[in-house]
């Protein structure tokens, strides 16, 4: 299977950066092929152009790329902070020019764009992991669980990927060496199971 892992934190020492590597590990052991990007280390341009935002337009090589890789995965993981209940602005990015009409999802022949999208991704999986430094608790009484709705509901569903799952780590400032070796060891073992060994 081929694994598409799309990591967005720019601090290379982060706990973001620990779940990405145990991540890809978890997945290499299981046999798949993975196509991992560092968004914050690659230089990923989030900012679309007019120019791209037509279905047939004419795209840049490195988003060519991303579109190849993504429309070819049969599993997505996606790591990133919670930042004022959204991902880094890198991220949204990496949606907004990757996730694309006509790749991800495409409308009904004679639909001008304001009905339901058909998803067109073929992964059948896709396992978010989020850091926090809000309680989960807190996350869904007061604030709703953002992240949930946008990649469950907005982004994961609408592109037809249907076995989704998010983790939230938390509260990551006041963990212990020992939590934390706990959380990674769930990443390992929810990448194992999501995608099982060949």
């Amino acid at each position: 299977m081929n694994i598409s892992v799309i990591l967005a934190h720019p601090a290379k020492g982060s706990f973001n950066h620990a779940i990405a590597e145990a991540a890809v590990l978890a997945a290499e052991q299981n046999g798949h092929r993975v196509m991992f990007h560092d968004l914050y280390a690659e230089g990923f341009d989030p900012l679309l152009t007019a120019a791209e935002i037509a279905g047939d337009a004419e795209l840049p090589t490195a988003i060519a790329q991303h579109c190849r890789e993504i429309a070819a995965a049969d599993g997505i993981i996606i790591v990133h902070p919670n930042w004022w209940g959204q991902p880094p602005a890198i991220l949204k990015g990496w949606v907004d020019r990757v996730i694309r009409p006509d790749m991800a999802y495409r409308f009904d022949e004679g639909d001008s764009g304001e009905g339901i999208p058909i998803g067109l991704l073929k992964a059948g999986s896709a396992l978010v992991f989020n850091t926090s430094n809000t309680s989960e608790l807190r996350e869904r009484e007061v604030f709703g669980d953002p992240l949930e709705i946008l990649w469950k509901n907005c982004i994961f569903d609408l592109c037809g990927v249907q076995g989704f799952q998010r983790r939230m780590f938390s509260v990551v400032v006041t963990s212990t060496e020992a939590q934390r070796r706990d959380w990674l060891a769930e990443v390992r073992a929810s990448v194992r199971h999501s995608f099982p060994a060949l």
